[in-house]
């Protein structure tokens, strides 16, 4: 049971804590003492989150009476708005949270002085003890009964698009002074270059993490950006497609044919990721990926996650097309969908390839282009899922032997194999 229960809307999901407290920071320091290491050693800190609990103890150790604050900043994402911390003397934690996008339509936040300041890049600051200022925004009755007395908030910003803000409150009855004010504005415009230092970082590994997943992603953001950069890798490889996709773009809206188009991937991407494979790129209907062969996990099991990938993925299809979602309810004529899937073992080349003005990081070798014939003869044998003998070899599990196969257009012939029950 959480001893430091804290209460949150419901679009804002808990990512982290520290709790530190102030053996954090000096036991006392003044504001011009902040400045300077916030432009000197603060810099090193690589994470918002424990900096930001250095500095709140620091100004605490300042004499700044702070005891509540929150940061909020905006972010590039597919699926979340933004991150906030929370600070609180009363538990000396820092929560950090992420806030899905649906938060920023919320009354909530519409009628919190912090749209205001987002908005409008203004600073607001209230007493808890004007009510018409508590009727005009709830959240200030929400701080009262927290026992503060004055609401600070600030714009951080550089000059940039993000929406970020700082907010501070005070216990103290006489609120926050002139001189509190003036250093807290100081010290804040100085934090805000660090979080939009951070925040950049951030979106950058949102970006090429959605765009490229998480493994090339972390190898691009590292500095293989080179054309021909990279490395040859052994893995089991997974291509699959959309049967009758063709159709369904004859007969469908544009904007029905990308509605269930992710509906689809989201079952094939999520079953891949979850069973520890990485996607490679999206191919209009198709979708390739990989399950590395690593010191950490060999060929058997590389085999054994890819073929339960391959069954999570047919089955959260078929419940798709028996349960279909809210958003696929306006489209007909689109079910039943069916997936046809390879999977092969092989060497492949794992890196940059393009031209010297725009790269792709993928795979290249001979079994990708083994795989991508296979995956094809599933229409032609009319299996939803394939498996290449060396695959087979690896797996402790009965198959249907599916014969040896010419490969369209290789000089390969490959024995495959499909599940004995798959018809």
């Amino acid at each position: 049971m959480d001893p430091y229960p804290r209460q949150y809307p419901s679009l804002a999901t808990l990512v982290r804590r520290a709790s530190l407290g102030p053996d954090i920071a000096p036991s006392v320091t003044t504001s011009d003492e902040i400045c300077r290491w916030l432009l000197s050693e603060a810099i090193s800190e690589k994470d918002l989150l424990p900096l930001l609990e250095a500095l709140i103890w620091r100004m605490v150790a300042a004499s700044i009476p702070i005891d509540r604050v929150t940061i909020h900043v905006g972010t590039l994402h597919p699926e979340l708005l933004g991150f906030y911390w929370h600070w609180n003397r009363a538990d000396h934690l820092v929560d950090e949270l992420k806030v899905d996008w649906a938060g920023f339509d919320t009354e909530r936040y519409k009628q919190s002085p912090l749209a205001k300041v987002i908005d409008g890049g203004q600073s607001f600051r209230a007493s808890t003890d004007d009510q018409d200022m508590i009727d005009r925004y709830p959240l200030l009755a929400d701080l009262k009964a927290q026992g503060m007395h004055d609401y600070v908030i600030f714009p951080l910003g550089s000059g940039t698009s993000f929406h970020n803000a700082a907010t501070l409150a005070t216990c103290c009855e006489s609120g926050f002074s002139d001189s509190d004010m003036r250093d807290c504005r100081r010290i804040l415009d100085i934090f805000a270059l660090h979080v939009e230092r951070q925040i950049v970082w951030r979106i950058a590994v949102n970006v090429v993490d959605t765009y490229l997943g998480a493994v090339a992603g972390k190898r691009v953001l590292s500095g293989e950006i080179r054309r021909g950069a990279g490395e040859s890798i052994r893995a089991i490889i997974w291509m699959s497609d959309l049967r009758g996709f063709s159709s369904l773009t004859d007969h469908l809206a544009g904007t029905d044919v990308i509605t269930l188009l992710n509906e689809y991937f989201e079952r094939l991407a999520s079953a891949v990721i979850n069973h520890g494979g990485e996607i490679l790129k999206f191919i209009g209907d198709g979708l390739l990926a990989v399950f590395p062969v690593s010191t950490d996990v060999d060929e058997r099991a590389a085999a054994a996650a890819s073929l339960s990938a391959a069954e999570q993925a047919l089955w959260d299809v078929d419940e798709l097309n028996r349960h279909p979602p809210e958003a696929l309810n306006h489209i007909s004529g689109w079910r039943p969908l069916n997936s046809g899937i390879a999977l092969h073992l092989g060497e492949v080349f794992f890196g940059n390839v393009g031209a010297a003005e725009r790269l792709d990081f993928t795979v290249i070798g001979r079994a990708v282009n083994e795989v991508s014939r296979v995956e094809a003869l599933t229409r032609q044998l009319d299996r939803s899922v394939l498996i290449t003998e060396p695959v087979a070899q690896l797996l402790d599990r009965k198959f249907e032997d599916m014969g040896l196969h010419q490969l369209r257009g290789l000089s390969s012939q490959v024995r495959l194999y499909s599940f004995l029950s798959d018809a």
